[in-house]
């Protein structure tokens, strides 16, 4: 049984980060897992948990934290008709295909690798988040043939590889397609189930050496994480939607796009020096 000592401060650790995953979910729209990545790493690094694997820790717990948002997002936007299901039956297969080699990818990758890739990921949705307009647009409709054979399992892939859900890359694809912000915001919570699940189930079989992995850890999940993430995320992100309806989020948008972009930057810095 791990020492109270250790188990303490990580689970306080992870309420504090749960909850704050959860507001800004529910306050800005942007999904968990680009707060909840950088947040693990920092936390199982500062309980001396720090490998050559860490971030596959992290990205497969986000992962499955994405799962239980996912769905709960889903079913309450499906109720107001909000989701696309025609793009999602079309999108779901190269999505599903992407998420897998994704997982496979990022079990071979040494952690710090991962830091760069979510760094530099990172500075480009954070660059979207500053930047991007609502009337952008590359197209008036979604791609199809072999446009949606490219960009379908290269959603899936690179979200694996950073442990976020599909609103970070979805919902900029389904805008910049002539989608409406609400429709795309409710279909991408689609897509975060569809890279979620697969990914998740991999995750559960990659070896993780027992010495260097927090404590009740199947494959590369941490169930504690998993759990009290969850459980926070549920209480808060209606709070954040209240907060949401009762002030201006663009500024906040803002904000969170600065804020991103100086936790992108330290993953790059931890990756070059790591």
């Amino acid at each position: 049984m791990p020492d109270l000592s250790l188990l303490l401060p990580m689970a306080a650790l992870l309420l504090v980060i749960g909850a704050f995953a959860g507001v800004l979910a529910g306050l800005l729209g942007v999904g968990g897992g680009i707060v909840l990545v950088p947040a693990f790493f920092y936390a199982f690094s500062g309980l001396g948990y720090g490998s050559d694997q860490l971030m596959q820790i992290c990205l497969a717990t986000s992962l499955a934290t994405i799962i239980v948002t996912s769905i709960r997002s889903v079913m309450a936007h499906n109720r107001r008709g909000a989701v696309d299901w025609g793009i999602l039956r079309t999108w779901a297969p190269g999505i599903a295909a992407g998420a897998l080699v994704g997982v496979l990818v990022a079990s071979g990758l040494r952690s710090v690798v991962l830091q760069a890739i979510f760094g530099g990921l990172g500075l480009v949705i954070g660059a979207y988040l500053g930047l991007g307009r609502a009337h952008w647009r590359l197209a008036e409709d979604m791609p199809r043939g072999i446009r949606r054979a490219v960009l379908s399992p290269s959603l899936g892939f690179l979200s694996v590889l950073m442990g976020i859900g599909g609103g970070s890359f979805g919902v900029p694809l389904m805008t910049l397609h002539g989608r409406p912000i609400h429709k795309a915001v409710a279909t991408a919570a689609g897509f975060g189930v569809l890279i979620a699940v697969p990914s998740v189930l991999g995750f559960l079989f990659v070896p993780i050496a027992s010495e260097v992995r927090p404590p009740f850890t199947i494959g590369a999940v941490n169930l504690p994480a998993f759990g009290l993430v969850v459980a926070m995320t549920l209480i808060t992100a209606p709070l954040g939607a209240r907060l949401a309806h009762a002030m201006d989020p663009k500024p906040l948008k803002r904000v969170f796009a600065v804020f991103l972009t100086l936790v992108a930057l330290n993953m790059l810095r931890k990756a070059l020096l790591g």
